[in-house]
């Protein structure tokens, strides 16, 4: 199948995008934001990560458009993942300047994206289905919904972002003797990795974390936030006998390394507090394996982050949650004093 040409629109010039586009990238993204009243911002570290990712290839999977005088007025990206298991998924992203919609850019841009990502999953070699995916906020422009929804896209998933104001005190909670709750460390990052992977094997849409994905795109992560919980001394034989037990963690452990069971990690996004209007330390991931579920692990891990932002004076804790989720995180949030401030959906093409 041929590469998608670029589209017909307007009277931009298009082109792939470069790792020295950054800054425009990231001018028109916040030029987006403002004008949709995001509820978030997008960070030029985030961009330059996203541009470097080593599983999108800026030749064929970006795209920008420019104006007469140079200045990017459209873009576009798809991004697959590696380790793809049960589904083989193609993200897209992309937007046009609030100065120039209405003009038929966002549609081709649209259109562009689905081609690109079809192209990229048919040209895989496994026997999968197959995802286009976008993520957009229940807020945001109703024209843009209905770009995607015209395209073929509909509505999957639904996620919740909830804050806890940390001026009431995090609680007490209690581990069993036999676990530990640790400051997380590089050196317990593959556990913490192989902690995620088992932590949510079963939740809809998520597919197993590769190395190099795992370690990508952290320039805001707050490894001063961020806890695990680990067993000291695990069953090795248990463990080993465990039909649901995924092999790396078998290895592992067989080899001594340390097994996590549950984990909290934590990024420190400045450029949003700016819109939220007050201070906070996000839970960027919070997960606790299978086998160790109902042991006040998670709440534990919660209790430790909240204690860790507001230690540097932040004023809420914030984090993200499908509202499907099948541990019953979104009833434990609410408990812990978590409550809804906005909201996002996943649209998606299931091929």
């Amino acid at each position: 199948m041929p590469t998608p040409g670029p589209p017909a629109a307007a009277d931009l010039t298009w082109r792939p995008l470069q790792r020295a586009d950054a800054p425009a990238v990231f001018a028109l993204v916040a030029a987006i934001e403002d004008a949709d009243a995001h509820p978030f911002r997008t960070s030029l570290p985030e961009v330059e990560d996203d541009l470097d990712s080593p599983w999108q290839d800026p030749a064929t999977d970006t795209l920008g458009g420019f104006d007469d005088a140079g200045e990017l007025r459209a873009y576009g990206g798809v991004a697959t993942r590696p380790g793809d298991t049960g589904v083989v998924r193609a993200f897209v992203h992309g937007g046009v300047h609030p100065d120039r919609r209405g003009e038929g850019i966002g549609r081709a841009v649209v259109a562009w994206l689905t081609g690109r990502a079809r192209e990229i999953l048919a040209a895989s070699d496994q026997e999968l289905p197959g995802r286009i995916a976008t993520y957009l906020e229940d807020d945001g422009p109703l024209a843009e919904r209905h770009l995607y929804e015209r395209a073929g896209y509909g509505t999957r998933r639904y996620y919740a972002t909830l804050r806890r104001d940390l001026a009431e005190p995090a609680p007490a909670v209690g581990l069993d003797a036999r676990l530990r709750l640790e400051p997380w460390t590089p050196d317990l990052d593959e556990a913490t990795r192989l902690a995620h992977n088992d932590a949510f094997r079963d939740h809809w849409g998520s597919q197993p974390q590769a190395p190099e994905l795992w370690a990508h795109g952290r320039s805001l992560f707050a490894p001063q936030w961020s806890f695990v919980v680990v067993d000291p001394a695990p069953d090795a034989a248990a463990l080993a006998a465990d039909p649901d037990i995924e092999p790396e963690t078998r290895a592992h452990v067989a080899a001594g390394g340390t097994l996590v069971v549950g984990y909290h990690l934590a990024t420190r996004a400045e450029q949003d507090w700016p819109v939220q209007g007050y201070t906070s330390g996000y839970t960027d991931a919070l997960g606790v394996r299978r086998s160790y579920r109902g042991r006040r692990i998670a709440p534990a891990l919660l209790a430790a982050g909240m204690r860790s932002f507001a230690a540097d004076r932040m004023q809420y804790a914030v984090l993200d949650v499908d509202t499907e989720n099948p541990t019953g995180a979104y009833g434990l949030y609410s408990s812990l004093g978590y409550v809804k401030t906005v909201g996002s959906r996943m649209l998606s093409i299931e091929l």
